[in-house]
């Protein structure tokens, strides 16, 4: 395991490729650890001659815990964002952003093409915006601008990640709870195979456990406290590129459109029959993409935006 002292905690890492080669800096969502973002990905970028980082956000993983933080009430902080209160959390996004911009000046790097999933978006969306001359390009994949008004998760996608497993102390059932969430927000024209699931979520489980769930719990309410970034979004200039799965149940393509149309010129990549999540099927379609717009390849285009506005309510959930 490797560490960095960086922004005030320890930051655990995984660096794969030559260091020599251009640096991508990868950033995974909530209650994600840094083996979350599937192996062939990283091995694929590897390949296509990027240095990988990737790396466990606070409150996660091997990195810093924030236990000197009680778990939050999340009802509580779900009806404050509803009606405008002020939230009190343990950091913000922006504090976990300042992370990422520790990690690279620890590792000497000065600038990074910047990739984030989910919450990892929403990072890498503040990374881009307030520190423009260390970021090369944005990847928003699966992510929000965090603007009021934008739909929700589906039902099913909610009670799932609101239902614990039967018996937290059962690792089974641990695992067979945690299957049952990745199911519901899957990919349903890419599931990936139940083997594959489960020793993701085994290695996950035998590497770090948060058995009260409370760094999750205060990731979950950085992202409510952190609010509405589109003002952050619309000031981000180097070249970046929304994927969103057209099939999205947690985070709706509404949500993907708002964030490439508050972005100037950048390019909405939307896939069907995708997910919430990274299935084996769509590894290398994501590589292709990845390697097109790192590489400078792809130009800005504004006529899927419009396309995908006008017929969005269809791909709602």
């Amino acid at each position: 395991m490797a560490t960095v002292k960086a922004n005030g905690i320890t930051i655990s890492y995984e660096a794969s490729g030559n260091p020599r080669d251009t640096p991508v800096l990868l950033i995974m969502g909530l209650g994600m650890q840094l083996i979350s973002w599937p192996q062939d990905l990283v091995d694929g970028l590897v390949e296509q001659g990027y240095y990988v980082i990737r790396y466990d956000n606070r409150d996660i993983g091997l990195s810093s815990k924030f236990d000197q933080f009680r778990k939050p009430n999340l009802m509580l902080a779900y009806l404050k964002s509803l009606v405008g209160w002020r939230q009190s959390p343990a950091y913000t996004l922006h504090d976990m952003a300042d992370d990422a911009r520790g990690l690279l000046d620890a590792l000497g790097i000065a600038r990074a093409h910047v990739v984030g999933a989910s919450m990892g978006g929403m990072i890498a969306q503040i990374f881009a915006s307030r520190f423009a001359g260390r970021t090369l390009s944005l990847t928003s994949i699966m992510s929000s601008s965090g603007r009021r008004g934008l739909p929700g998760p589906t039902a099913a996608a909610r009670a799932a990640l609101m239902r614990g497993p039967a018996n937290g102390g059962d690792r089974k059932a641990v695992i067979d709870q945690a299957v049952a969430v990745f199911r519901t927000i899957g990919s349903p024209s890419f599931p990936t195979p139940e083997r594959v699931l489960r020793g993701n979520i085994e290695r996950a489980l035998n590497r770090s456990v948060d058995p009260a769930a409370a760094g999750i719990a205060r990731q979950m309410v950085a992202v409510v406290a952190s609010g509405d970034r589109t003002p952050l979004l619309r000031k981000i200039a180097c070249p970046a590129m929304v994927i969103h799965g057209a099939a999205d149940p947690l985070v709706p393509l509404a949500c993907g459109i708002d964030t490439a149309e508050a972005i100037p010129g950048a390019r909405l990549e939307v896939i069907e029959g995708m997910g919430h999540d990274l299935p084996p099927q769509l590894i290398e379609r994501l590589l292709a993409l990845l390697d097109n717009h790192l590489r400078g390849n792809m130009t800005p285009d504004i006529a899927p935006l419009i396309a995908r506005r006008a017929g969005s309510g269809t791909h709602q959930q």
